[in-house]
């Protein structure tokens, strides 16, 4: 049987949807991981399924290349977004495994209300407590990270300059550290000018990537945390620029674009569960 698909992006960060919400697609690590690799699949940072949801429009589930399911992506929100805003009169609300979020098409780009932030230690999660503002802790150089959960578990580093640290080195070792049960999304961030970041990070069960929906969302509001920007923050990632905005007490909403690259089929069968 052939499965279509669609091949989009937001900054560069690149997903495989596939629309499973009439005709059910068994997934397995082993499926998603054949899926997303670059050689042999596909190739993506993510492959997406979509499915019913008896609490949104639709629910989307996330995997990795190394075929582990997160419960958040917010680049591959504002592609769903994208995707599926005509159906919705430009508003979708999303169910993943993160909680609930809705995403809203605009003229600066698919803006996405990502929930609020935890920071309580046991919902990043960490092994045990400590302060999540300026967690007592170091790798090399990297010291002191704030810890937030964004719908998955961040780490982020202030440093002089985000370019010059070793994050394809120090991102693997951080993002396994048992302090962190769950794995981490490693973070290094440095201050361009009031409210602006730049950013690079380390994605767990991806690596290195051109851009982190999530990882910009828990980058600006720790620096909000940390009062270093204000409510509203423009972050420089490698592949571009997202918006965000926190207001106090309120939900982090992230705007930015998302494109559909192409179109295509691939044969089930060759895609052995």
């Amino acid at each position: 049987m052939r499965i279509p698909f669609i091949k989009m992006h937001g900054l560069g960060n690149d997903f495989v949807v596939i629309d499973a919400r009439e005709t059910a697609l068994p997934v397995s690590p082993a499926r998603a991981a054949a899926l997303a690799d670059r050689h042999t699949g596909i190739g993506c940072d993510q492959f997406i399924v979509l499915e019913p949801s008896n609490q949104a429009d639709v629910k989307m589930r996330i995997f990795n290349p190394d075929g582990s399911e997160v419960g958040a992506c917010g680049n591959a929100s504002r592609a769903v977004g994208l995707l599926l805003g005509g159906e919705r009169a430009g508003r979708t609300r999303i169910e993943t495994g993160g909680g609930l979020i809705e995403a809203q098409a605009s003229e600066a780009g698919i803006a996405v209300d990502m929930g609020a932030p935890r920071f309580d230690w046991n919902a990043i999660p960490l092994a045990y407590a400590m302060d999540t503002m300026a967690m007592p802790l170091a790798w090399e150089d990297l010291e002191n990270p704030v810890a937030v959960n964004v719908g998955n578990p961040h780490a982020v580093f202030f440093v002089p300059d985000a370019a010059a640290v070793d994050l394809a080195r120090l991102g693997p070792i951080i993002e396994h550290d048992p302090v962190f049960p769950e794995r981490v999304n490693v973070n290094v961030a440095s201050l361009v000018g009031p409210d602006h970041l730049s950013l690079r990070v380390w994605e767990r069960g991806a690596g290195l990537t051109r851009a982190c929906g999530t990882g910009a969302c828990a980058t600006a509001v720790a620096a909000m945390r940390r009062k270093l920007v204000g409510r509203s923050v423009t972050v420089d990632l490698p592949g571009g620029a997202l918006r965000i905005d926190w207001p106090e007490g309120g939900h982090i909403v992230m705007t930015g674009p998302a494109t559909t690259s192409f179109e295509g089929a691939f044969d089930d069968a060759l895609y052995p569960l």
